[in-house]
């Protein structure tokens, strides 16, 4: 069975987002675990998947220019990620959605649906968010491991990660490691 690793970035109050829903304490939306190379499938929430495919779109259609929401150049990791984006089948996790416009995204109508692909046969599933995504297949134990980014920030007001979460969920740290710019990497097993 393939594994199933959520990333997410957050302040260290566990916030995922500010009051004005969006993290403007985070400085690149690439990949902070070098995990790339062993992905061949990303999940996201209906609520995330706009924003995602209009910003990683944006960065392969015109990396020189500044982005939206920061006002800043992407960064070489973001131009990466950009590639890797539209390269690698995306799931989106929505009982509602009627279609998307993005090549290479299939709808998924429920966590069973995440739970068959799965069994399928490939790589990492990488669960990209947002916040009631990973909540939801973490109470559905369809997530194997969490890997956090921790800004050293309390942001107050915001979208909490866990707000939706529905149990207790026992988990043991594998990982950890601080860096140079404050945040420190905290990876998970979920269930151990």
């Amino acid at each position: 069975m393939r594994k199933v690793v959520a990333g997410m970035q957050m302040s260290i109050d566990g916030k995922i987002d500010g009051p004005d829903g969006y993290a403007d304490w985070v400085e690149s939306w690439s990949d902070t675990f070098d995990l790339l190379p062993e992905i061949d499938a990303c999940v996201l929430g209906r609520g995330m998947y706009q924003g995602y495919e209009q910003y990683w779109t944006a960065i392969k259609a015109d990396p020189l220019s500044p982005l939206e929401l920061s006002g800043q150049l992407p960064t070489a990791e973001e131009i990466e990620y950009a590639d890797f984006a539209l390269s690698t089948p995306h799931y989106v996790l929505s009982g509602t959605l009627d279609g998307v416009r993005w090549a290479n995204t299939t709808v998924l109508r429920d966590a069973g649906d995440v739970d068959a692909l799965r069994r399928k046969p490939g790589r990492i599933i990488y669960v990209v968010g947002g916040a009631q995504t990973v909540s939801g297949l973490l109470d559905r134990g369809l997530i194997d491991e969490l890997r956090l980014t921790i800004h050293p920030l309390v942001a107050g007001e915001g979208k909490a990660l866990f707000a939706t979460i529905a149990g207790r969920h026992r988990l043991k740290l594998t990982d950890a490691q601080s860096r140079a710019d404050g945040t420190v990497s905290l990876v998970y097993a979920v269930g151990s």
